[in-house]
């Protein structure tokens, strides 16, 4: 993983203060840049869609900063399958979780049975979700059909001053987005 610098005191209260406040941000993440929201805040998870023209059928993944972030989804499960989600994590793999409960609101789950849940590692990415006591949208930052953003310059060229808070940092060393599993088949989707 590339060199870091930690994101001041201030960066993460204009952080923290945005997503509570129900704005939307984009940070730096493992491979590309991502947009991200409170999760149970619908208005804040419809303006991200919206941002990138993406149906809520589809779907976003959370991301959290450790495993007991995301325990209450995991508790439910069998004890095998929670070993296979935490095997991959914290790492640049999205495990999708059977939300056996419906924890998970559906404008973040969209038609899916299941969430997409990853444990980052990525350092702004863990930050983001300690400050903000709780996993957090994260969705490519592009609108549907485009590359997803690789440099500010094209976050900012995709979405301007639509955006309540841009949070600075450096992406991770991986290449390529994320390896998606399926925890309850084994099969790798992406």
């Amino acid at each position: 993983m590339a060199h870091f610098q930690p994101l001041s005191d201030w960066q993460l209260h204009c952080a923290r203060r945005t997503v509570l406040g129900g704005g939307v941000i984009a940070y730096p993440t493992e491979a590309v840049w991502g947009l991200g929201c409170d999760p149970w805040d619908q208005e804040a998870v419809e303006r991200v869609l919206k941002l990138k023209k993406r149906p809520v059928e589809k779907g976003v993944i959370l991301v959290a900063s450790s495993v007991d972030q995301v325990r209450f989804l995991l508790n439910p499960l069998p004890r095998p399958l929670q070993a296979e989600a935490e095997r991959h994590w914290p790492g640049p793999v999205t495990c999708l979780l059977p939300d056996v409960e419906r924890q998970i609101p559906e404008w973040v789950r969209g038609k899916h049975s299941s969430i997409a849940v990853r444990v980052s590692e990525h350092p702004v990415v863990r930050a983001l979700c300690e400050t903000t006591g709780m996993p957090l949208v994260s969705t490519s930052c592009n609108p549907a059909g485009r590359q997803p953003a690789r440099y500010i310059w094209q976050v900012r060229g995709y979405f301007g001053d639509q955006l309540d808070w841009i949070v600075p940092g450096a992406l991770g060393g991986n290449r390529k987005p994320s390896r998606i599993i399926d925890i309850v088949s084994g099969q790798q989707l992406r």
